[in-house]
């Protein structure tokens, strides 16, 4: 017999209004006062690190979150760069990774938490590890913040497809 599932009593999504608030005051602050490149639909962790030495060299596209504790930089005071980076649209950068400054990462990619990016990355790519390297190309996202199509909901849509087109 299974034990019921119990919904908590009380839940940190009672103050998802505040959270979307603060993150949106922190976009203005990133955006107005620093003028970083941040799309008004983008979100990020309020502890994400977005590099404020070169802050005009920040570029987060539509639809992008980036996680807790990531790290974007556009300077390297080492070697005296500063590069614009670019994460492009629909793109989901992991917990506690960085990305170097002068990367650029194209559309629809996912970054592995921890990943350590250190090359570009073309459109549609799946990134992991220390330096990062793409596991997976041509992924499918299908929903904001780069939520990716399983397969298994590749195989549900084909069932559904054949069962409307009347073969089975």
């Amino acid at each position: 017999m299974k034990t019921p599932v119990r919904k908590p009593k009380r839940s940190l999504n009672a103050l998802r209004p505040i959270r979307s608030f603060i993150v949106k005051v922190k976009w203005l602050y990133f955006t107005k006062i620093w003028g970083m490149d941040i799309h008004p639909t983008a979100s990020f962790s309020l502890s994400a690190k977005l590099d404020r030495t070169n802050p005009k060299g920040v570029h987060i596209g539509e639809e992008s979150y980036v996680a807790f504790d990531a790290a974007i930089l556009t300077h390297d005071l080492t070697r005296g760069l500063y590069l614009d980076t670019h994460i492009g649209k629909r793109c989901f950068i992991g917990a506690r990774s960085i990305i170097l400054p002068g990367i650029e990462i194209g559309d629809e990619c996912v970054i592995g938490s921890g990943a350590v990016v250190t090359k570009s990355i073309p459109p549609r790519s799946l990134v992991v590890g220390n330096p990062a390297r793409i596991i997976r190309s041509n992924i499918k996202i299908i929903a904001r913040y780069g939520r990716m199509q399983r397969d298994d909901e590749v195989t549900d849509v084909t069932r559904s497809t054949e069962n409307i087109d009347g073969q089975s």
